[in-house]
């Protein structure tokens, strides 16, 4: 499935009509469309999500359902999308009839039973009716099979499902929230999008439907008695479900509470460094991210002071250790010398057994063989008789290998132990007093106290802090009701199967029944091995996609999939065997982490269809840069759109990289109008990029 035109009409920058027609019969991949800043690039993307799902669209990302709740519901959030010159203009006149409409054309779509060429999706909204209306067309016509389905859920089930289209549609320095996902409700979520990708779900939901069988089949049989005591069990159930429910969506209500919290305490901080006017905001940037990367190096030379601490009552044993380690060589020498002497005796007597042998062929007598085997073994007990090194006691008695351990570490204490722990302490301080410095400049931008207005911030920043401890607060408690209220769920619905074992199903309804059972045992095997086979398939997947994405040959080894019950979770595993903590990556390695994840994720999901990727080379250096553009672009998707900031997101150096898969390129204009997207040769696009740079300038 590629994307043939996109056309949008009044939609928010987009003054009028606005049409991109894409190269797809070119063999290469890859579109882009560039704009400065405030053009209307991200604005461009979210058209998209809007033309799919409509108001579904807060369930395809996080940030859509907070443009929505902040607008105060759906209804205003679509008053929004109208061009705010055009919105204006109806105001005043209010008999112009005002609309925005996004249309996308899709070719290549495969629909079972419908042959087709093209199908377009149409959504418009009315802003004097406030009317939604949503069409779509295949060939040219309307078709009973999207009228029947309905057309949302036509396009969930025919296009692309909305619980995946996060991996379609991304903001490439956003997807960190892929690698920093970490709470239960942010894995769940996570793992629901990574079951409809790896088609695991369509198995998840058949089991759920066949409970409900079992559970419908199994309250037939109830008698005009029992009907009246399970309806009450149900009522309580119900209860307890909603309650269970409403306690979730206020613990989500307080969670987006405290990140605006936080984030508005980080707007403070900028604006108090600001009034202070000691660093730019640019510089804060720098210096706390420069103060986190001195955190990591402070933890990694403790780590390694502390392995050498485990030495060092060897060091400070001095003599003692000397003495000991005299007593182990002289054990070993004797050691070795009790081996040598044996092998010698044994030796020695062999030939001695000749040579008694070779005289009496030579016919000596008795007497004389007696003297010369006396005088052999008198030899022999002088050659082989103990020194005084091997009289000593035996105290120690380690094996070979043990004395060899020792004697090196001894070797290390001797030669290296002291320059390395004085290089190490060194680098502590040193790193210590380069993280005080650091502190101590991001504190010094708040000193002019005397200064209302950074009096007037600091007093809204205790407040923020005050109220989020008190929304803290009232989350424990909902936290600690809600496994209450679990425990009550749980304890009703024992009772309640417990009840509806005494039912007694009529002839037909046990057939059913058995059927049924024997469908979700299978259908609970079945998706176990599923499972299964998409967690290694997709552990091969991502670790592949790290090994080229990645300059760190070393740095990933593994990658382990954890299923567990409804959440899934991704380890990384480092060549000593241990789980890298995702959080401890960089920014630039978390979203090389992601990139990978979204490869694997798109290509064991087998859903063939475009991928549109904001911000493309936000995080990443250069080398990453070349990974990027080489092996992830040409082969996530048959149809690439990207929409960098050109010379900050993409040099001129990465835009030659890309020529070769490179089918057209679009750039962005913009004046007191709006913005409009015009194509542009692709040997032109920076040139006419610097033109509008002047221009606007």
């Amino acid at each position: 499935m590629r994307i043939d035109k996109i056309k949008l009409y009044n939609y928010r920058i987009y003054k009028g009509e606005n049409e991109v027609n894409f190269n797809i019969n070119s063999n290469k991949n890859i579109s882009l469309i560039a704009g400065k800043n405030g053009f209307g690039k991200t604005t461009f993307l979210s058209s998209l999500i809007w033309a799919f799902y409509g108001a579904l669209m807060a369930q395809v990302e996080d940030k859509y359902k907070s443009e929505i709740r902040n607008a105060g519901g759906y209804e205003k959030y679509r008053n929004t999308l109208l061009n705010k010159v055009v919105y204006n203009e109806t105001l005043k006149n209010k008999h112009k009839n005002a609309f925005v409409q996004v249309e996308i054309h899709l070719v290549d779509v495969m629909i079972p039973s419908i042959p087709c060429k093209k199908v377009i999706i149409r959504r418009t909204f009315n802003l004097k009716s406030k009317k939604e209306t949503l069409k779509i067309l295949i060939d040219g016509h309307e078709n009973e099979l999207t009228k029947e389905v309905g057309y949302d859920v036509f396009i969930n089930d025919f296009i692309l499902p909305r619980e995946i289209a996060k991996f379609f549609f991304f903001d490439s320095e956003k997807i960190v929230s892929l690698a920093e996902a970490k709470s239960i409700s942010e894995l769940r979520s996570l793992s629901s999008a990574y079951s409809e990708v790896l088609g695991i779900k369509k198995y998840e939901d058949l089991k759920v439907s066949l409970k409900a069988i079992l559970t419908k089949l199994k309250r037939s049989g109830v008698t005009k008695v029992e009907k009246e005591k399970l309806n009450e069990l149900i009522k309580i159930e119900e209860d307890f479900s909603k309650s269970i429910t409403n306690n979730k969506q206020r613990q989500e209500e307080i969670e987006n509470e405290l990140e605006k919290i936080k984030n508005r305490s980080e707007e403070i901080q900028e604006k108090l460094i600001r009034e202070g006017n000691e660093i730019t905001l640019e510089e804060l940037k720098k210096e706390i991210a420069h103060k986190e990367e001195l955190k990591k190096e402070i933890a990694v030379a403790k780590s390694d002071l502390g392995k050498l601490l485990e030495i060092a009552p060897l060091v400070v044993a001095g003599s003692q250790l000397k003495l000991f380690i005299n007593q182990l060589t002289q054990e070993a020498n004797s050691q070795s010398s009790k081996l040598s002497n044996s092998s010698l005796v044994d030796e020695l007597q062999n030939y001695t057994s000749e040579i008694v042998q070779e005289a009496t062929n030579l016919k000596f007598s008795k007497d004389e063989l007696s003297k010369l085997e006396k005088a052999m073994h008198k030899l022999i007990a002088k050659k082989t008789a103990p020194n005084e090194q091997s009289k000593n006691d035996l105290l120690l008695d380690y094996n070979g290998e043990n004395t060899r351990s020792i004697l090196a570490s001894f070797q290390y204490i001797k030669e290296s132990f002291k320059t390395h722990f004085e290089s190490i302490i060194k680098s502590e301080k040193n790193l210590r007093l380069e993280y005080s410095r650091v502190q101590k400049k991001i504190r010094k931008a708040e000193k002019n106290k005397s200064n209302p207005y950074a009096k007037e911030l600091n007093a809204e920043k205790e407040s923020l802090v005050q109220k989020a401890k008190l929304l803290n607060e009232n989350k424990q408690k909902l936290v600690e009701d809600l496994a209450e209220l679990k425990i009550h769920f749980n304890s009703n619905q024992k009772v309640l199967s417990e009840y509806e074992k005494n039912f007694k199903l009529v002839a037909t309804d046990q057939k059913k029944y058995k059927v049924s059972e024997q469908l979700l045992v299978k259908i609970k095997l079945l998706t176990a091995k599923i499972k299964e086979e998409k967690k290694y398939a997709l552990q091969k997947s991502i670790l592949q996609g790290l090994k080229q994405l990645m300059h760190k040959d070393d740095f990933i080894e593994e990658i382990k999939v954890r299923i567990e019950n409804d959440i899934m979770d991704i380890d990384l595993i480092d060549k000593n065997k241990r789980v890298v903590n995702k959080n401890s990556l960089s920014k630039g390695e978390q979203q090389l982490y992601a990139t990978a994840l979204l490869k694997a994720l798109v290509d064991e999901s087998g859903i063939n269809f475009p991928v549109f990727i904001d911000s493309p080379l936000q995080k990443f250096d250069k080398q990453h840069s070349n990974n990027i553009i080489k092996q992830f672009y040409p082969n996530i998707s048959r149809q690439v759109v990207l929409f960098p900031l050109l010379e900050k997101e993409l040099t001129i150096s990465e835009y030659e990289q890309l020529k070769p898969n490179l089918t057209g390129v679009y750039l962005i204009e913009n004046n007191t109008i709006g913005s409009t997207v015009k194509e542009h040769k692709i040997e032109e696009l920076f040139n006419q990029f610097n033109f509008q740079h002047v221009y606007t300038d």
